[in-house]
């Protein structure tokens, strides 16, 4: 979903935007730690090519660190500890360094036990899912994680015209000998990330993904600054609109549900409720007929007769993890929008940016 051709993007090392942005929120007032996590899982979203998932957030980040809306410092609080099971207070901290934390441990509880399950309420924003798939699937576990924003509205269900739900993600990973398959979607056609940035720069969508107040499918992001605003569709859109709504209301018993805490409390600004699961295939069917019978599928999949001459099917995430492997070599093309962003902050706290390649 790339707005600018990514030929015409400057590319930066990847190592300079890691420190960079690492330096920029150590500055913000973010310990050390947490600083380098988050930092590392923004350039792991651009380096993914989710490029509205990566660096874009930086600066929503710092400025929400200065109001107060993202913690600085402190830990979580476990509020339920159950073998298989935990419940975190996520306290407003930076939604990247919870997850990494939460996978510390649901690794070794997953290998213990077979399955081990988080929820986390409170979180702030948690990023790009994909970026933590990689992590699981390299442990040889199958990940399944779903998010929800409570303090946010920007999807109606099928039938309704009234923002109910937001985009609400759920991805899931798993160890695959042809390439780990990452398979990271919104249970709406679009995101807000997306949307905004649409709406920021004048642009629209190729095809009608939205919806204005009336219930008329459009293309234009300038209906969420209409009163009473449009919305996104759900998956399906308006004809199939049904799968897209059961998909949103899935993620929100596993967010919100589980969790006890969402968007029946009162709201708290830009955050997440999270559920992640960590399956351990040497629990059920063993690692090596989990590869098996996934290899095997994969394959049926990749060597399928394409519909257009000249193409290929390509399975989620492969795309994704090919260009980190030329992007980690040859620079991260940033989207142009990003840098212009950070740089009043880098001006304030007398860092230079990072030059080209």
């Amino acid at each position: 979903m790339h707005t600018h051709s990514s030929a015409t993007r400057a590319a930066f090392r990847s190592d300079d935007l890691l420190s960079f942005a690492t330096q920029l929120l150590i500055h913000a007032g973010l310990d050390t730690q947490k600083s380098g996590v988050v930092a590392n899982t923004l350039v792991e979203g651009d380096l993914l090519g989710h490029d509205t998932h990566g660096l874009a957030l930086l600066a929503g980040y710092l400025k929400d660190i200065e109001a107060g809306g993202m913690q600085a410092q402190g830990s979580y609080r476990v509020l339920r500890d159950k073998p298989a099971t935990q419940l975190w207070d996520g306290m407003r901290l930076p939604g990247p360094w919870l997850i990494e934390q939460g996978l510390d441990m649901l690794i070794p509880r997953a290998r213990e036990l077979g399955v081990a399950s988080l929820a986390i309420r409170r979180s702030h924003h948690i990023a790009c899912l994909a970026v933590y798939l990689m992590r699981a699937a390299k442990a040889g576990m199958l990940m399944v994680l779903a998010s929800s924003d409570p303090a946010s509205a920007s999807v109606a269900p099928y039938g309704g015209t009234q923002p109910v739900m937001t985009p609400n993600p759920i991805a899931m990973g798993f160890p695959c000998s042809r390439g780990d398959v990452l398979i990271d979607i919104s249970a709406s056609i679009t995101t807000n990330g997306m949307s905004n940035r649409k709406a920021a720069a004048g642009e629209k969508f190729a095809e009608d993904w939205l919806m204005d107040a009336q219930g008329h499918p459009t293309n234009d992001p300038a209906v969420f600054a209409q009163d009473p605003p449009g919305t996104i569709l759900p998956i399906g859109g308006v004809t199939y609109g049904h799968k897209g709504f059961g998909l949103g209301l899935m993620v929100e018993a596993l967010t919100g549900g589980l969790a006890g805490w969402g968007r029946a409390d009162p709201k708290e600004g830009w955050g997440a409720t999270v559920h992640i699961t960590l399956y351990d295939p040497d629990a059920f069917g063993g690692q090596s007929d989990f590869l098996r019978q996934m290899d095997y599928l994969v394959g049926s999949c990749i060597h399928n007769v394409p519909r257009v001459a000249g193409t290929k099917v390509r399975l989620p995430g492969q795309a994704g993890l090919a260009l980190r492997t030329q992007q980690l070599k040859q620079g991260v093309k940033l989207h142009p929008a990003i840098l212009p962003a950070l740089a009043p902050f880098a001006e304030r706290f007398a860092l230079a940016l990072p030059g080209a390649v």
